[in-house]
């Protein structure tokens, strides 16, 4: 199927919306880190919370460098930062969290890290073909 000019134009312009939208994010991970860093400055102390947001944040700009840099996103980023997120979250909280939360929350940390584990092999096992043409002229 052939895009007409209408499909062209739609393309394009959500090309551009999502360029801006990923300087936004870009902008806001940046500044973010630069407040994190000011309060850890101003708190001279640094916590495992706030390694961690820290964390949260370079693999926010990982995941945004990889994309720019190869036009496409792997699920394992997203899977990552989830990971870290859980793990703040149960260092912050873990005064406050009974025994069935905390088992609940690491419990999702090892799903998410088993699921990374199956989309590895996953893509090992079974590799990307870029276009179509690839599959039929190997076969």
């Amino acid at each position: 199927m052939t895009p007409n000019k209408f499909s062209k134009l739609m393309q394009r312009g959500l090309g551009i919306v999502g360029q801006a939208v990923l300087i936004v994010i870009a902008v806001a991970t940046v500044l973010a880190v630069f407040q994190a860093v000011m309060h850890i400055w101003q708190a001279r102390t640094i916590t495992v919370g706030d390694l961690l947001l820290l964390f949260l944040y370079l693999e926010v700009m990982s995941m945004l460098n990889h994309y720019l840099g190869t036009g496409n996103l792997p699920v394992r980023y997203p899977l990552y930062i989830g990971i870290i997120a859980l793990a703040r979250f149960l260092v912050l909280d873990i005064h406050e969290l009974d025994a069935l939360r905390m088992f609940a929350l690491s419990s999702s940390i090892l799903l998410i890290a088993l699921a990374i584990l199956v989309v590895r092999f996953g893509h090992v096992r079974f590799p990307y073909v870029d276009c179509p043409t690839q599959q039929t002229d190997n076969n």
